[in-house]
């Protein structure tokens, strides 16, 4: 087996397949002279996108409270404080998308709250990572067996196989677009990104002795 020709190949395989998780962020903001008040409008605000989000389940599977500011505002020529600021930042994950563009407007369509997103994404066990490797395995298997009947022999063993990695594409913003029916409320129409991933694997395999003449 040691002294057997070797054929060194690389096999790669590319998807597109469809998003499993949609992401956004949704943000309330006060401000005010006075600090209690600022605070307390704060609280409402981000009461109330809670209240909305509650309402959503079981569309939203995941929700997490990232970034919580409170600040003052003062004058350029002195620490004299002038304003109070205060925003709550959440991060919504969405697994329903027919439901995800209402919810985005209905949020959106608070008192000073800003939304952001949304962001496609697959989960980190998705089974189209397991389906790009199997097939990144199938292709270099593939290319083995070619290299080996234009040589006139034929693979024989593996000898080794190594994984070098996956790679997905960065998270995408959605596609959106506003559609108006009379005086209902406006309809928000979400395009979901298509993920591209993208498996690659090295490997060698022994061959039957090539007919070269």
């Amino acid at each position: 087996m040691a002294d057997a020709p070797v054929v060194a190949v690389r096999g790669e395989a590319y998807r597109e397949v469809p998003p499993e998780l949609a992401r956004f962020t949704v943000t309330a903001t006060a401000r005010d002279r006075d600090r209690e008040t600022t605070l307390t409008r704060l609280a409402e605000r981000t009461a109330a996108v809670r209240v909305l989000l509650d309402a959503a389940e079981p569309a939203v599977e995941r929700r997490e409270t990232g970034q919580l500011r409170v600040w003052p505002e003062t004058k350029r020529s002195g620490e004299r404080v002038v304003a109070y600021h205060g925003s709550v930042t959440t991060t919504v994950t969405v697994v329903d998308f027919t439901a995800l563009g209402e919810l985005m407007l209905r949020l959106a369509d608070q008192e000073q709250v800003e939304v952001a997103g949304p962001w496609w994404s697959l989960r980190a066990d998705s089974p189209a990572y397991r389906e790009a490797r199997h097939a990144a395995i199938a292709d270099a298997l593939a290319r083995a067996r070619e290299y080996a009947e234009a040589l006139g022999a034929r693979v024989t063993a593996l000898l080794e196989l190594a994984d070098t990695g996956l790679a997905t594409a960065p998270p995408m913003m959605a596609k959106a677009g506003f559609g108006w029916a009379g005086e209902t409320a406006p309809e928000l129409e979400l395009d979901p990104q298509p993920q591209p991933v993208q498996a690659a694997v090295e490997a060698r395999f022994t061959i039957s002795e090539p007919v070269l003449g």
